[in-house]
């Protein structure tokens, strides 16, 4: 029987792929430390009993150690994403726990026949975007003193003229802030390590992840977090800037899917690949339809307030993985 660690089990998404492994077969071991803002010291009821747990932390080498035991596969889902300036947190979690996992495997000559990390869409900063003279650009982010103005849209950076949002392919990394320059980091320890030690290793890059066990305790969990929360309150739902900012949301179980894959598609091994829902939704449209869901319809608020650091639109787009059989 094949056996398989799943780093961050207990969490969101983690604990999804969990039950799709067990499915399949496969034992599981979960490490996660249960770690705040996601959990508050305590193993959620979702977890399966079925999956061996160890209580540990990924940038421990002897908590990697034993939990790498016997394993044939790893999805590496541990991750550290939050709005604190801890910066070091971001790179020891997210780059140097992966960095330690092909450490272990090389050295110790684990017998492992797939890695599969959760990579992000952050770490393509504001994406894409089609420029009339210029083509395909890719702007930076934005300053304050243009959110100040609130000068919302990006122009080119070649001819500052108009640009529109395109969708993002895997081709080009610009991460701009401490979440997405770790992941970036995470992304090419994995698909080039595993290239040069024969390791067989795929990066998927989530979008904007929904569905069931999402933590309301995380502010990292997003609009749809906050706009259910408000409404579940009787306020308002705040939306920032002018509300039409575009983003790609996917379901988790299609994410589960997407991850379990390369199990089965070894062409896909030695990539990286964008896991999105192939569609986008702006804010103030995804304000409307979570309010329409809870029946507490109300107008969003459009504040005119802002984020440094907010990306303005950003969606991936899906072709390459869908050309291996994942479709949303």
């Amino acid at each position: 029987m094949k056996r398989a660690l799943v780093t961050g089990g207990a969490g969101f998404v983690g604990s999804h792929v969990v039950d799709a492994l067990l499915g399949r077969g496969v034992q599981v071991r979960i490490l996660d430390l249960l770690t705040p803002p996601v959990h508050d010291g305590k193993l959620p009821d979702y977890v399966s009993t079925d999956a061996e747990f160890i209580r540990g932390d990924v940038r421990d080498p002897a908590c990697m150690r034993s939990a790498l035991r016997d394993a044939h596969y790893v999805f590496h889902m541990a991750a550290y994403q939050d709005y604190l300036p801890d910066f070091s947190t971001f790179f020891t979690t997210n780059a140097a726990s992966t960095a330690l996992l092909y450490e272990l495997i090389v050295a110790e000559r684990r017998d492992v026949e797939l890695v599969v990390v959760a990579s992000s869409q952050a770490v393509y900063g504001e994406g894409r975007y089609r420029c009339g003279r210029d083509g395909d650009v890719y702007p930076g982010p934005r300053s304050e003193e243009q959110l100040e103005r609130a000068e919302w849209d990006h122009q080119c950076p070649e001819c500052d003229g108009t640009i529109e949002p395109g969708w993002t392919g895997e081709s080009v990394m610009a991460p701009h802030n401490s979440y997405g320059l770790s992941k970036r980091d995470q992304d090419e320890i994995a698909v080039k390590l595993g290239a040069r030690y024969r390791i067989p290793s795929v990066a998927l890059r989530y979008s904007i992840v929904q569905g069931p066990r999402q933590s309301f305790r995380n502010a990292y969990s997003g609009a749809l977090r906050n706009f259910t929360v408000q409404l579940g309150s009787g306020v308002q739902p705040l939306v920032y800037e002018d509300g039409a900012q575009l983003r790609d949301y996917v379901g988790v179980r299609d994410v589960v899917r997407a991850t379990l894959l390369p199990l089965d598609r070894p062409a896909m091994q030695g990539s990286s690949f964008n896991v999105g829902g192939d569609r986008s939704v702006s804010v103030l449209e995804l304000a409307g339809l979570v309010g329409r869901a809870l029946g507490r319809a109300s107008e969003p608020r459009v504040s005119g307030h802002y984020r440094v650091g907010d990306t303005r639109h950003i969606r991936s787009d899906v072709s390459r993985l869908k050309s291996h059989g994942w479709a949303p």
